[in-house]
């Protein structure tokens, strides 16, 4: 079986950025995990198991309805992206770290590759005039053109119980795995909704 993943964003200077992070990517920094509210809901309960399956010190991880912006050192994330209420913002303005990567609990964050206008912000559901590409929601190239090697999105409405695990991906990448096999293994099903950017080779040396 072949691990399959998309070297691409907005434009080449996107993917050739992607590529020049990966090759200089080190076991360093912290993975940034962004609950929505402190709840016992599924997606919560992952980022919690992440952050105990992480190693100390390695890992931050905000419980309350504070949306997490501008971390230092980042070398992952997790979130559920506009899916948090408190989210109004396409970016978080990370420092990404050389081969940090990406996941967040969105049904149609990998619906376009197409660069939005430059006013465009998150909107909701109820007014499609906020809509991009037939959605309001967050698009995983804006985190790639920010500075992310890797990232993992929907094309379409996955369910929650589909999404890429944290607590799977992180501990794999951490440990060496490199970015194919760790989000793989994050998957719960293939051939579904799910797109995977970054270079597959990528690995924290």
């Amino acid at each position: 079986m072949y691990l399959v993943t998309r070297l691409t964003g907005y434009d080449f200077s996107d993917v050739r950025k992607l590529i020049d992070r990966s090759l200089q990517a080190r076991n360093v920094g912290r993975v940034v995990l962004d609950m929505r509210n402190g709840s016992d809901e599924k997606g919560e309960d992952w980022l919690r198991d992440t952050a105990i399956r992480l190693p100390a010190g390695r890992y931050f991880l905000e419980e309350t309805a504070k949306v997490v912006e501008r971390e230092k050192s980042v070398i992952g994330f997790a979130s559920w992206g506009s899916n948090d209420p408190a989210r109004r913002e396409r970016v978080v303005g990370m420092e990404w770290l050389p081969g940090a990567i990406m996941t967040e609990y969105v049904s149609t964050n990998g619906r376009t590759l197409e660069r939005p206008p430059e006013g465009w912000k998150l909107g909701t559901w109820a007014d499609r005039a906020g809509w991009f590409k037939e959605s309001p929601q967050t698009l995983v190239a804006d985190y790639i053109r920010e500075g992310a090697s890797g990232a993992a999105g929907h094309v379409f409405e996955p369910y929650l119980g589909f999404t890429p695990r944290p607590d799977h991906l992180f501990p794999a990448y951490l440990s060496g795995r490199n970015l194919a096999e760790s989000y793989y293994s994050a998957i719960p099903t293939i051939s579904w909704m799910t797109v995977v950017i970054g270079d597959p080779l990528c690995r924290l040396q």
